[in-house]
Formats: structure tokens, sequence, C-alpha cells
């Protein structure tokens, strides 16, 4: 019989307890891999002549200058599986997303509540819901959905082991807030008739008129970026509060700097070429407010496209700056949590209703150019409103970047508010997420009025919906920073 020395047989035990440990370990821990894939499908309308939203008098396109897209970057870390979709869309209500993400879901098994769908709010895509005088596409609206989904499915097909990063760049030259203070004495229209408003959106740029703008601006470009193990990019994600470029003729479709974007800063990182194909997106911020109008200087008159292309090489260049300063991680935590609040309705009284009753009464059919008859339509449409609206609000956790959506062109105020108090630094925000329920300004811009305060089926939120949609985003962070 061999003999063991105590020391010998002690060491043999503790070997013996660390093996099975890790044997424990291995097999109830998920593996610390992350893994992620991108794909962008292409939501261009196969058929011509197509409704064209983003103007108060209906307008149709007969041609696409440039492709549009449902860019979808999937990211899994092993314990939590994440969608991010962004659409050159001007908006997207919650009904398409839904199905979409449903659909998305069975396939995929990602649940839907960690699926985020937005739309870029370029004002030249394809309608996918009634906005003032313009229908939605409704031949449309099914391929969208379906789009939307293969986005979702094909970039989960692709997942493979990966990198991911952060970091913040700044432009502040392509932001201005477009609603303006003007000195005393000048007068302010309102479609309503009732001279209260104190700001005028979108003035005369370096107008004798103009004191000062009503709110600040939000210059920073967020850049979340992705990489396989060996380099090879393959999706960056970024964020900017500007609403949209415009300088598009009537007639066409565009995905406005958004796309531009995704083609430039491509080319800026030497992602051209890679295959499965590099996918860039430039996710809406803040921007209710926010345009690319000087309007302390002005500027002179360009040719189509060519402010589109200026402005996205500009916040490509300053996206490129920020991709040179990530730090790459081979994992990260990843949390993500959605909720539904309910948010009140600014209906029309009966005064009003009668007002606007005569108005169309007294006036020739539409389609209208006159203000007052464009707001009389909506007010008519409003009436039919249900007293209160539930909306989707989610917040995302990507190591110690924050992530929050709102479906509202939300104020540059609120972003910066989120940003300041959030738990997780830095924090970003993607407006147009997951529906569409209008303009949100805050209580202290509605009390100035001003074409975003408006009623009407793009701004009809009650005055109280800001502080209680930025309260609930601040708690969902704390929930997914713990």
């Amino acid at each position: 019989m061999n003999r063991i020395s105590l020391p010998a047989l002690f060491i043999t035990l503790v070997l013996t307890a660390l093996m099975s440990a890790t044997s424990v370990l291995s097999q109830d821990s998920p593996s610390r891999v992350l893994r992620a894939g991108a794909y962008a499908a292409d939501i261009t309308p196969t058929t011509f002549p197509v409704e064209s939203s983003g103007s108060m008098t209906r307008r149709t396109a007969d041609k696409a200058h440039d492709p549009l897209h449902a860019r979808c970057l999937v990211i899994d870390n092993g314990e939590t599986q994440i969608a991010i979709v962004t659409c050159d869309s001007c908006m997207i209500p919650r009904e398409i997303y839904d199905a979409a993400k449903e659909a998305a879901s069975r396939i995929t098994g990602i649940p839907t509540q960690h699926i985020l769908c937005s739309a870029t709010h370029t004002h030249t895509a394809a309608s996918a819901t009634p906005t003032f005088q313009s229908p939605a596409a409704e031949n449309y609206v099914g391929f969208l959905t379906e789009q939307i989904t293969q986005s979702i499915v094909r970039a989960h097909s692709q997942l493979e082991p990966a990198r991911i990063g952060w970091a913040i760049g700044n432009n502040p030259r392509q932001v201005f807030n477009r609603r303006w203070f003007l000195r005393p004495g000048v007068s302010i229209n309102d479609p309503f008739d009732r001279g209260s408003d104190r700001v005028r959106m979108n003035p005369p740029a370096n107008s004798r008129d103009l004191l000062q703008p009503a709110g600040p601006v939000d210059p920073e470009v967020p850049v979340l970026a992705v990489q396989a193990i060996d380099g090879r990019p393959i999706a960056v994600w970024a964020n900017y509060s500007l609403h949209y470029v415009g300088g598009v003729p009537a007639d066409s479709l565009s995905a406005d700097y958004f796309g531009q974007f995704a083609r430039q800063i491509a080319d800026l990182i030497d992602a051209g070429e890679t295959e499965p194909p590099f996918v860039a997106a430039m996710t809406n911020g803040t921007s209710g407010d926010i345009n690319n109008i000087n309007f302390f200087e002005g500027g002179g008159h360009q040719q189509p496209f060519e402010q589109i292309r200026i402005v996205a090489g500009d916040v490509a260049a300053s996206a490129q700056s920020a991709y040179q300063r990530v730090r790459f991680e081979t994992w990260v935590p990843i949390k993500m949590r959605e909720t539904e609040i309910e948010l009140g309705v600014r209906r029309p009284d009966k005064d009003e209703i009668a007002r606007a009753q005569k108005l169309i009464e007294d006036a020739a059919p539409g389609p209208w150019s006159d203000r007052r008859l464009i707001y009389a339509n909506e007010t008519l449409d409003l009436a039919k409103y249900p007293a209160a609206v539930k909306v989707k609000l989610q917040a995302i956790r990507i190591g110690d970047l924050g992530i929050v959506s709102s479906p509202c062109e939300t104020f540059v105020e609120t972003g910066l508010a989120i940003k300041q108090l959030s738990p997780l630094k830095p924090t970003f925000t993607i407006e147009l997420a997951n529906g569409y329920n209008g303009y949100l300004p805050t209580p202290g811009q509605h009390a100035l009025g001003g074409y975003e305060t408006w009623r009407c089926k793009s701004s009809y939120l009650s005055v109280d919906a800001e502080p209680k949609l930025r309260q609930t985003l601040l708690a969902l962070l704390g929930e997914v920073a713990r």
C-alpha cells in the first residue's frame, strides 16, 4: 500500500476542489464572449410615384436620388441580446415597429423589449404615417415592416466574436436653435389667431428683427463602434441632435445627410470593402428645435444636395476623430429596460372645433396652402383623438455607455438634462423611436408658443408630457446602471 504524506494529500484535495469549482462555473456561467452583427436592408420604395411626408402640403416623389435603408446592429454578450435599428424615414408609427419586432423576435429569439427601432427624420422619405395633408403610402407600409424585420434577422444571422467601444466627438458648426425671440414690436402670427406667441420658428436669417435664440444646442457626436476580433470594422452608430438638412427637390426621395454620413464615415475609416459589408448609421438625438440654418450670419443659395454633402462630411470627420479615440473591449455588461407610460392629449374644446368647422366650410376644398385652414383641419382631426396615449420608452446600458429612446421630436433641453443627470457617462438619446407622438416641448417652451407647440397631429401631447417622459427615462437609466 502506497503512503501519501499529509502535505501532499492536502495539496491534492485543494487542487481537486479547485478543478471541480472551475467545472461548475464553466457550466453555470455564460461565456464572456461578445458577438455582434450588422445589416442594412433596403427600404427604398419599389414602385413610384409614392407619397412623401415632411411638408404641410401633399407631395409625391417619382424617383429616389439615393437609397433608403433600415440599418440594424445586434449585440450579444452571452447574457443579453439587443438590436438597434435606424430607418431612413421621417417618422414611423408604433404599429409598424411592433409588427416588425414581433416577427423578428419569433425568428431570432431576441425579446421584443430588447429591440430599439427609430427613424432618422429625413423629410424626403416615403410616408409611413399621415401628417398634415400627406396620407400614408399604403402600398409601402407592408414592405417597410418586412424590411425592418429582415434587417434584424440578417444582422442576427451574422453574429461573430467582436470588440466594442465608444467615444464622444464634438461639432458645434452644424447645429442652430431654430426658435428665436424677436425684437419688441415685431408681430408673430399663428394659425389660430391668438397672437400670444413669443418666439418664431425659422425666422429670416441675419434679420434685423432677430434678438436671440430661445434655447441651446447640443454639439456632441457620440460614436458607438464595433469591430471583429481581427480589427475589421463591423458597425458604427453615431448620434447628432440635428433635425435634418434638406435641399432635396420635391419630386425626389433621399436619406438626407443621415445616409450621406453613413457612406462618408465608411470611407474615412477604410471600411468600404468588407465582408460582411460594414454598416454605419446616424441616429437623431434631441433636435425638435434644432436645424442647420445659421440664423446669426445667413448663407448663400446652394444647389440641391450640396448642403447635405457638406454637413455629412463635416460631421463624419468629427465622428472619425472620436472613432480614433475608441478603446475597444472584448466584453462589456449589457442591460436593457422598457416601460410604457400614459401621456395626456391636448384636444380642442367646443369653441375651437366650431371655429375650425366654419373655416373649412367657408373655404374651397383642399388641399390648402393657408396655414389657418391647414390647422383648422388638424383641429378637427385632433377632436377624434383619445384623452391620453401610451408611449414606449427604453434605456440601454452597454458597459458604461447609456442610451435612451423617445418617440417624440424632443427638444434639446431634454437631451442635455438627461445627459447631465444620467448615472452612466456618457449617455445619449435617440428620438423618434418605437413610435411617433409628435413634438415634445418643455413646459417652458410651451409657454413661449411657436410652431412646435401648435396643436396638430405632429404636436398634441399635454404640456406636462416632457417632465413625465424625462423622469421615466432617468429612472430607467438608474435601473440599467445598477
